[in-house]
């Protein structure tokens, strides 16, 4: 149907890309009178550039004239000037786009274009890299262009770490410190970055970081108790380097910010032990396509008989069922090496698709602690769910999103239906010159590895470098352990470490250096042919030997990843050449491929390191690799569906905590009251509440007595209520008539309620105090039936797959549930509220009354309590002075009786 629709309408991404390459020339134009202008004239644009937006001027308007700016201070401070390839991506970027340029295109340059005119808004502009490594590295090699131009640049890390790029700043450093990075191209140099504070840094006008230091820290800003310790501003612009990795690979990976639970940890080593014994096949089924693992009816009896429980559903509990299951998993479905690697006495997650370590991550619902149960390491809490948030959600809060990457074409349909961002394939400055050779299939893995040491000997002798992919640190291991049998020498990279990952990828290029690497090992650093840098005499080996050699173990799950790393040789126009060495025992083949291929290698009777080259394996791999990436697809598609329903949820809860901060932190009386109305508001809300749940019945009575004893709980209440209440009630049978009888009620009751608080605001007289009450009550309420509700609804989420059972659709039924969930999470907090407002004013109340009413100051203390006019009540509440109050008049300790009905009846 698309095609059919392009065939009639045209490509509407190649029409665009034609009206980008026609405003190009609208740029170079320009060109020549920026050239003329000094440094300080072209400096002095920026500040140009401001006014003329302060005084009404769109953006888009002068559009051409803040690229040629950028570009113009490039040639000067860098010494780069932008292709106009690179003006293109700079379009794409600032109109919300994702611009996919190949490696070695020069996307961290492209990108100063948008970023610089996005930060003219003054809102910040936030450029998102997927390590610390290249957020530190981009901000330092890009700073000094921004910085010339009279912008500010922040870089945020890991463990709180927070940069501003300064270029006067020089640290002390080592003498043994490396020489220089030549090209700026793999070595972060501290200088220039001078700590800060994470406020500072997201003060900037561009923000470096990874999308996990975005992420957590707004889920921190959403947790502080004053306003004054956010550190992020409103989003305003994101530009995602790597954007597919960030926003598909991750998406699946929730941010998680949370807290030990109290359950002990014995029970997983025990559970570990059951499962440990159990077979494959008798007593459970593994799925790989779904990665689960099921026990078969022979499995439950014997766990049964090992527990010693007649039904294990019904006995030992679902909670038992789920770590069962958990352990199940562990044993049968996570390896060691491939999907976690053990350090010491820790479980560290591999990132499935870079092959790195992903420290400080955790798998969570038990998992992790059923691995580390299974690998007999220590093992750490559960933990408890404070805040939590995807990269899906997270992004799409942005007032703009846009992003850069090599591969994205095959991903276009999700960032189009979810992201709501065009992918536009912007050309190369020079053309691609790399052979793509045709994939060789071999009968096993070992005839297939038998074959790349051959091919590698080959090409290297030759002088030719090679990068070899591996798909895992499993596979990688073991094929430097064959490299190193064979005699040949070579670096193995497995991504333990960003920088050192980095310098090594860097010198990929030189003569005859062999790489072998996870398949994104070094993803943003240019392999410069001849080494980094390189000399002309190796540079020219290299190219004469056919440039860079990519040689890939196996096919990854995705044709993106393939790309990417095919990507790795022929940037910029130089030679080189790709291929991938698969065998039909391949996880891709054995698990989503066809048996044919397997079925016809056999029957032929090929030798194992004999390859097969035709049509029938390329076309066979696509289609094992388009239903892995459809499968995932529609796995992400359907996580979304459901993290939408509680992303509802926590925007609106998000949004009334920070307008409680807003106006409880400010300094301004109108904000204090603003506040106090809507203290006031909740406090409406739950007597509303109250009065529905017990003067609305289906059967038409009244619960007066039960309407009495919940308000009871709320504030003091007069003894003849229930009369004054029973006055309203009516024997009419018309709605409106019963509506009218409730309402009276309702504005009995909120006239008494903005009595008692107007009361106890008086007794505390400090509008700043008053404020502080309200705030702290509610964002205590907030805060702790917001965790509670999480962990509702993960419950929920959890459990929602039986309704397809009963012929009910999940996701409809999960929708229905977490609304009323939701609305009683708002119940619950009006009732928190309203509850710890008065309780705490009383509290507040009798604190300042003890006090004002016998006088004490520190210097009069001990004459006070000596006074004979200060009387102890035998209940041990504070004395009453000798001033005295008349029986019907209310009660000094403000608990809206009369004085005869309480501290007088004494």
């Amino acid at each position: 149907m698309k095609k059919l629709l392009r065939f009639v309408f045209g490509d509407p991404i190649a029409k665009e890309m034609g009206k980008l390459q026609s405003e190009i020339l609208e740029v170079n134009k320009l060109e020549e009178d920026f050239k003329k202008l000094s440094d300080e004239e072209l400096r002095g644009k920026t500040d140009e550039f401001k006014k003329r937006l302060v005084d009404g001027e769109k953006l888009e308007d002068m559009i051409y004239e803040t690229f040629a700016t950028v570009r113009e201070s490039a040639v000067r401070v860098l010494g780069q000037r932008h292709y106009d390839v690179q003006l293109i991506g700079g379009l794409v970027l600032h109109r919300r786009g994702i611009a996919e340029m190949r490696t070695g295109e020069g996307k961290t340059l492209t990108s100063t274009l948008a970023t610089y005119t996005s930060a003219l808004e003054g809102k910040g502009v936030h450029l998102v890299t997927p390590n610390d490594y290249l957020a530190k590295r981009d901000a330092v090699w890009m700073g000094e262009l921004l910085a010339a131009l009279g912008l500010s640049v922040g870089v945020v890390q890991a463990q709180q770490e927070s940069f501003i790029y300064d270029g006067s700043y020089i640290p002390e450093t080592p003498e043994d410190e490396e020489d220089h990075d030549e090209t700026a191209s793999f070595k972060v140099e501290m200088e220039y970055l001078r700590p800060c504070n994470r406020k500072e840094a997201y003060a900037a006008d561009v923000t470096y970081g990874t999308n996990n230091e975005f992420g957590f820290d707004f889920l921190r800003d959403n947790m502080v108790m004053d306003a004054s310790s956010m550190v992020q501003r409103p989003l305003y612009h994101a530009i995602i380097d790597e954007i597919d990795s960030i926003l598909v690979d991750e998406a699946r990976t929730p941010l998680i910010i949370s807290a030990p639970a109290q359950e002990g940890t014995d029970q997983y080593y025990r559970y570990a032990q059951l499962v440990r014994g159990l077979k494959i096949e008798e007593h459970y089924t593994v799925d790989e396509k779904a990665r689960s693992a099921l026990l078969t009816s022979e499995g439950i009896e014997a766990i049964e008989k090992a527990m010693g429980v007649g039904n294990l559903y019904t006995e030992a509990g679902m909670k038992v069922v789920h770590h069962l299951e958990n352990a199940l998993k562990a044993e049968a479905i996570f390896k060691k090496d491939k999907d976690y690697v053990v350090q010491g006495q820790e479980i560290v997650i591999v990132d499935e698709f870079t092959g790195r370590m992903m420290y400080g991550r955790r798998y969570s619902e038990g998992l992790h602690q059923a691995i580390e149960a299974k690998e007999n390491v220590a093992i750490q809490r559960e933990s408890e769910t404070l805040a939590t948030i995807t990269f899906q959600n997270y992004f799409r809060m942005y007032e703009k999103l846009s992003g850069m990457t090599g591969t994205a074409e095959t991903e276009a349909e999700e960032f189009g239906k979810i992201y709501g961002l065009e992918v536009f394939s912007i050309p190369t400055n020079k053309p691609i010159v790399r052979k793509d050779l045709q994939d060789r299939i071999y009968a096993s893995e070992r005839g297939k590895f038998q074959a790349v040491i051959r091919e590698i000997k080959e090409r290297a002798g030759a002088g030719q470098p090679i990068l070899v992919g591996t798909a895992s640190i499993e596979k990688n291991e073991l094929f430097s352990e064959l490299l190193d049998e064979a005699g040949v020498e070579h670096q193995m990279l497995n991504a333990k470490n960003h920088e050192r990952e980095a310098q090594v990828v860097a010198q990929a290029g030189k003569p005859g250096a062999v790489t072998v690497a996870t398949n994104m090992a070094g993803r943003g650093v240019d392999i410069v042919l001849g080494g980094n840098p390189p000399t002309q005499e190796d540079a020219k080996i290299v190219k004469e030997a056919g440039g860079l050699a990519v040689i890939a173990t196996e096919r990854h799950d995705s044709r993106r990843i393939d790309n990417q790393l095919r990507g790795r040789s022929g940037r910029q126009g130089d030679p080189g050449m790709s291929q991938f060495y698969i065998s039909v025992e391949d996880d891709l083949m054995r698990i989503f491929g066809s048996d044919r291929m397997k079925n016809i290698m056999q029957k032929l009777n090929f030798p194992e390191d004999m390859p097969v080259e035709n049509g029938i394996v390329s076309k066979s791999l696509e289609t094992a690799q388009h239903k892995v990436e459809s499968h995932n697809y529609d796995i992400r598609k359907h996580l979304l569906e459901y993290d939408d329903v509680l992303n509802r949820h926590r925007t609106s809860v998000y949004e009334r905590r920070r307008r409680v901060l807003r106006l409880a932190d400010s300094e301004n009386l109108k904000d204090w009251e603003e506040l106090h109305q809507l203290a006031l508001l909740t406090i409406h809300t739950e007597f509303k509440n109250i009065v529905s749940a017990y003067l609305d019945r289906e059967d038409g009575t009244w619960d007066v007595d039960g309407l009495v004893d919940s308000l009871r709980l709320v504030m003091p209440l007069p003894d003849n209520l229930k009369d004054q209440i029973l006055a309203h009630a009516t024997d009419k049978e018309e709605p409106e008539a019963r509506i009218a009888a409730q309402q009276a009620v309702l504005d009995l009751l909120s006239g008494m309620a903005d009595e008692q608080y107007e009361f106890l605001r008086k007794q505390i007289g400090e509008p700043e105090e008053i404020a502080k009450i309200e705030k702290n009550a509610m964002l205590r309420a907030i805060d702790s039936l917001w965790v509670e509700h999480l962990v509702a609804v993960r419950y929920l989420r959890n459990s929602i797959g039986l309704q397809g059972y009963g012929q009910r659709d999940p996701l409809i039924e999960y929708k229905k549930i977490a609304f009323n969930m939701y609305h009683d999470l708002m119940a619950a907090i009006d009732n928190e509220i309203t509850t710890t407002l008065f309780r705490i004013g009383h509290a507040s109340v009798e604190a300042k009354s003890l006090m004002d009413r016998v006088g004490v100051t520190m210097a009069g203390a001990a004459k006070i309590m000596g006074a004979k006019h200060a009387t102890q009540s035998p209940k041990g509440t504070p004395g009453k002075a000798v001033e005295k109050v008349g029986r019907n008049e209310p009660c000094t300790c403000g608990s809206g009786k009369k004085y005869k009905k309480c501290h007088g009846s004494e």
